[in-house]
C-alpha cells in the first residue's frame, strides 16, 4: 500500500504518493480534479518529478568527469534511459510538503529535494539537486499529466509559444540543432519560450505555468492527457553538452473560466 501525504490549502488540495515517485496523485482545485489517474504504467499518470535526468538519455549511457561510462536502466524506454530514478522511487518526507530522495548508483551520494507550497490559487513546485560526491551530469524536470477532458466543458487547449525547438534524429533523440518550431502535435523539446505556457478547458479551467525554466517539453499525442514540462535542460543534455542549474521551480496558477 502506498503512503499518501495530504496537503490542504483551502482552494487547492494535494495528495502526494510518497512510494510512487513522490508524485502528486491528486490535485483538486475547488471541485475539479486536475491530475490524470493511474492508467497501468508508471510514467503515464500523476504529476511527477524527473531527476537526476529528464527525458531520454541515448542508449542509457552516461559519463562522469573522468570519462568513466555508466549504464543506466533502460527498461521503461528501451534502448534509452528515461526520466531518472525519481518517478520510480520511494521518497522520504522531511517536512511539511518537503520530500527527499537519496539517489542510487551510479549517482550514489547525490540527493534530490522536492517542495510543494500551496498559495490561494496556486501551487509552487520545486526541485533542488545536491551532487554530494557525484560528478555525473544531472538535470531535472516537472512532468504534470493534465486530463484531456473533464466531465464538462471543452477539451484541453495548449497555449505555448516557443522560439526554437530541438530537431529530432531518426532515433527520436534530439540532435542538438535548434530549428524553427513545427506545428503541433508535439512530442518535442523547446527553448526561448515567450509568454506564460497555459493549458485551458473552455468553460471550466485555466492553468498557467510560470517558470524561468530554460527548456520545455510538450507532449500532446495521448488521447487521454497532455503534458507541459519545464526542465532545467533538454532530453539527452549530457550528450548535447548542455549543463543544468541545481534548482528548478514552477508556479501553477489555477483559474476557473
Amino acid at each position: 500500500m502506498s503512503l499518501l501525504h495530504a496537503i490542504d490549502g483551502g482552494e487547492i488540495s494535494l495528495e502526494i504518493d510518497v512510494d510512487q515517485g513522490g508524485r502528486i496523485s491528486s490535485l483538486r482545485f475547488r471541485d475539479i480534479e486536475c491530475v490524470l489517474p493511474f492508467r497501468g504504467q508508471v510514467l503515464t499518470w500523476g504529476w511527477y518529478p524527473m531527476a537526476p535526468w529528464a527525458g531520454r538519455i541515448k542508449d542509457g549511457l552516461i559519463k562522469n568527469g573522468s570519462g568513466e561510462e555508466f549504464q543506466l536502466p533502460t527498461n521503461l524506454a528501451s534502448p534509452h534511459a528515461i526520466h531518472g530514478f525519481a518517478p520510480t522511487s520511494s521518497w522520504q518526507e522531511i517536512g511539511n510538503g518537503y520530500f527527499a530522495l537519496d539517489l542510487a548508483e551510479p549517482y550514489l551520494g547525490a540527493r534530490v529535494e522536492q517542495r510543494f507550497e500551496l498559495l490561494d490559487n496556486a501551487l509552487r513546485w520545486s526541485l533542488e539537486y545536491e551532487a554530494g560526491e557525484s560528478d555525473l551530469p544531472f538535470w531535472m524536470g516537472l512532468h504534470p499529466w493534465f486530463p484531456r477532458e473533464f466531465d464538462r466543458g471543452g477539451a484541453a487547449e495548449i497555449n505555448f509559444h516557443p522560439g526554437k525547438m530541438f530537431e529530432r534524429g531518426s532515433d527520436y533523440m534530439p540532435t542538438g540543432k535548434l530549428i524553427n518550431p513545427t506545428p503541433p502535435p508535439w512530442d518535442d523539446a523547446f527553448t526561448q519560450v515567450r509568454g506564460v505556457p497555459t493549458v485551458s478547458w473552455e468553460d471550466v479551467l485555466q492553468i498557467k505555468i510560470e517558470s524561468d525554466a530554460p527548456y520545455w517539453v510538450v507532449y500532446d499525442q495521448d488521447p487521454e492527457g497532455v503534458c507541459i514540462e519545464p526542465q532545467s535542460a533538454p532530453p539527452d543534455a549530457a550528450n548535447l553538452g548542455i549543463a543544468s542549474d541545481t534548482y528548478l521551480e514552477a508556479l501553477f496558477v489555477f483559474e476557473e473560466i
